[in-house]
């Protein structure tokens, strides 16, 4: 056995290092098969780890899959962040293209997160309420950072409303986008930003 690959095999990951790298294999898995297909025992095997230790970081299987929701949500927002001086309107058509990329690939994951959401499954709505609240801040912060919005009008208890209704209505395309998909991915994206624009301005 070479030296490094032995080396490799002795070292221990810290805790943070397993605990990112169970949540990796689980949004690999959770991307590719429905929620009820993907097995801790999978999961596990995957990791290269025993079953009773990916218990020992999540205690069942909903807080595995909420905790790798979150990590992601956390990835898209990390993706989709405003980039200075440019205007809203480009960085709407950018973030969607890279949201509506993400959602195609993880469709399985997508379905399963909002399914949970509205049968109130607690441990995905707490997740699901930090993520909305997120991604609200984000778009409000660039359009106060616009000169075309202003911080006045991207302030104001009518535009966070509106932000906060497109949210769920770029939800409820999607999962209908995934269930017939009778439009393009640009298709989405254009509707989606005509939406938002079309409430705020």
């Amino acid at each position: 056995m070479p030296a490094n690959q032995g080396e490799r095999t002795r070292r221990r990951l810290s805790t943070g290092e397993r605990r990112e790298q169970l949540l990796s294999v689980g949004a690999k898995l959770f991307s590719e098969s429905p929620y009820d297909d993907v097995l801790i025992e999978q999961v596990a095997e995957i990791a290269g780890v025993s079953r009773g230790l990916l218990y020992h970081y999540f205690p069942a299987k909903r807080e595995f899959f909420a905790a790798v929701v979150e990590r992601e949500s956390e990835r898209m927002l990390r993706m989709t962040a405003a980039v200075p001086g440019m205007p809203v309107r480009e960085q709407l058509t950018a973030g969607l293209d890279t949201y509506l990329a993400y959602v195609q690939a993880h469709a399985h994951g997508f379905r399963a997160f909002h399914r949970a959401d509205a049968a109130g499954d607690q441990a995905v709505r707490r997740v699901y309420r930090r993520a909305l609240a997120a991604q609200e801040a984000q778009i409000l912060a660039a359009l106060a950072a616009d000169p075309e919005f202003g911080s006045a009008f991207a302030g104001t208890p009518r535009v966070r409303l509106a932000v906060r209704g497109w949210l769920a209505f770029t939800t409820a395309v999607c999962l209908e986008w995934l269930r017939d998909g009778e439009l393009t991915r640009e298709q989405v994206r254009d509707l989606c930003a005509r939406a938002l624009l079309g409430v705020i301005v």
